[in-house]
C-alpha cells in the first residue's frame, strides 16, 4: 500500500513571492492582452504581453528611460514619468493594432494615486481601452509634476518640460511646423 504525502509544495515562483497564481489565471483567462506595469527604484516599466504555452510573449515595451530621448531631463521614477511612460506604451500598443488590454500590476498593492495607476492613467489616455476607476489615478497635478515643483525650486520648469514631452510623445504637428518655419 502507497502513502501520499499531505504536504504538496508550492511552486517556485510562488514560493519565492514573484507569481500570484490566482490573479494570473483570473488575468489569462480574461482572454486579451495584460498591460504589466512595474517599478524599481530608478525605472518605470511597461510591457504588454500575450499568453503562450511556452511563455508569455511580449509584444510592446516602454521603460522611462527612453522619455530621455524625448527631452525628460529628470528622474525616471516618479509619477510623471510614469504617466509619459503609460503614454508611451499605449502609443506603441496602438500602433501595433492592440485597441484593449487589462492591468497587470503583480504582487504591487492598488493604492490610490500610486505611480502605476499614472501609468495607467496615461495608457489610458493614448486610446488603449483598459478598465479602471476614475478615483484611482493621481491629481492632475501630480501627474504634471507641480507637487514637485512647488518642493524645489530648481524643478520649477518640470510642467512645462512634462507637456513638452507629453506632445512629442503623441506627436503632434504644432510642434513640427514651429522647427520647420
Amino acid at each position: 500500500m502507497k502513502i501520499s504525502p499531505t504536504f504538496k509544495m508550492p511552486l517556485k515562483r510562488r514560493r519565492l513571492g514573484k507569481t500570484n497564481y490566482r490573479k494570473r489565471l483570473k488575468l489569462l483567462l480574461s482572454g486579451k492582452p495584460r498591460l504589466i506595469i512595474r517599478k524599481s527604484l530608478r525605472y518605470i516599466t511597461a510591457q504588454i504581453a500575450e499568453f503562450d504555452p511556452k511563455g508569455d510573449r511580449i509584444i510592446v515595451a516602454a521603460t522611462s528611460k527612453e522619455l530621455k530621448k524625448f527631452g525628460w531631463k529628470f528622474a525616471c521614477d516618479n509619477t510623471p514619468a510614469a504617466y509619459l511612460t503609460g503614454l508611451l506604451i499605449g502609443k506603441k500598443a496602438l500602433e501595433k493594432g492592440i485597441k484593449e488590454a487589462v492591468l497587470d500590476m503583480g504582487l504591487h498593492r492598488p493604492t490610490k494615486g500610486c505611480r502605476i495607476f499614472a501609468a495607467l492613467k496615461g495608457a489610458i489616455d493614448a486610446g488603449l481601452k483598459i478598465p479602471a476607476g476614475k478615483d484611482i489615478f493621481p491629481s492632475e497635478d501630480r501627474i504634471k509634476g507641480i507637487h514637485i515643483a512647488k518642493y524645489l525650486e530648481k524643478f520649477k520648469d518640470m510642467p512645462q518640460v512634462f507637456e513638452e514631452v507629453k506632445r512629442k510623445i503623441l506627436g503632434d504637428e504644432g510642434g513640427r511646423r514651429e522647427e520647420g518655419g
